[in-house]
C-alpha cells in the first residue's frame, strides 16, 4: 500500500475489540489466507514518512482531531471486492446519524496526504472516493461468492456482532487514532503511534 495509514480502531475496552479480532483470525483460516491484522477502519492512506519525520507520536498528537463523542462508527451489510485489502469487508456507514464526526475524523487525516491539504480537496475525497469499512480477509483470491458472505454472516452472528448498526456490538463511539507503515510488509503493519479520541 502506497505510504503509511491513519486508521480508526475500537477503544481496547470495547467487546468488539476482541470480537472483532476473533472474526479477522476465523475468516482468514476458512478462506486459507495467512495475511492477520488488527480490526480498523482506514481513515487515509497514502502519507508520506516524510510528513510525520523521526516523531510520529509528536505528529499524530499535534492533528485537530473532532472529540471522540462526535465520532460514531455503525457497521452496516457484509461486502466483497476484487481488491486484496477489500476481499471481506463490514461496511461501514457513510451517511445518517452520528456519521459527521467519521467523515470530520477522515477529512483531518486526508489533509495529511500531499495534493489533499485543503479543506475543500480532502472534504471532496471523504464525500466521492472514501468508503469505510472495516476488512475481516485481506486475501489474492477472487471476490468472495454470495454462499461465502452467508457463511460469514452466520459467524458474525454467532459472535454478536450486528450487521445493522445496532446496539453496543453494532459499532463503536470514539476509538483510537492509530499510525501504520503500511508501505511495509503485512506482517509488520503494527502502529508507531496512536492516539485516544
Amino acid at each position: 500500500m502506497p505510504g503509511s495509514s491513519l486508521w480508526l480502531i475500537p477503544p481496547s475496552t470495547h467487546p468488539l475489540h476482541s470480537h472483532l479480532t476473533s472474526l479477522i483470525q476465523q475468516t482468514s483460516k476458512h478462506f486459507s489466507s495467512s495475511h492477520l491484522f488488527i480490526p480498523h477502519i482506514t481513515l487515509t492512506s497514502e502519507i508520506a514518512p516524510s510528513t510525520y519525520g523521526s516523531d510520529p507520536q509528536k505528529w499524530l498528537d499535534s492533528l485537530s482531531f473532532p472529540r471522540g463523542g462526535a465520532v460514531q462508527v455503525r457497521f452496516g451489510e457484509l461486502a466483497s471486492e476484487d481488491i486484496f485489502v477489500r476481499k471481506l469487508y463490514i461496511k461501514v456507514r457513510k451517511e445518517g446519524e452520528g456519521s459527521e464526526g467519521l467523515k470530520e475524523l477522515a477529512a483531518v487525516a486526508r489533509r495529511e496526504v500531499e495534493g489533499f491539504a485543503g479543506e475543500r480537496e480532502a472534504g471532496e475525497w471523504v464525500e466521492r472516493r472514501w468508503g469505510p469499512h472495516l476488512s475481516l480477509l485481506y486475501h489474492d483470491s477472487p471476490k468472495v461468492d454470495e454462499k461465502g458472505l452467508e457463511e460469514v454472516e452466520g459467524t458474525v452472528r454467532e459472535k454478536g456482532v450486528r450487521l445493522d448498526g445496532e446496539g453496543e456490538l453494532g459499532g463503536w463511539v470514539g476509538g483510537r487514532v492509530v499510525l501504520v507503515r503500511t508501505e511495509k510488509a503485512i506482517e509488520d503493519w503494527r502502529p508507531v503511534a496512536e492516539r485516544d479520541l
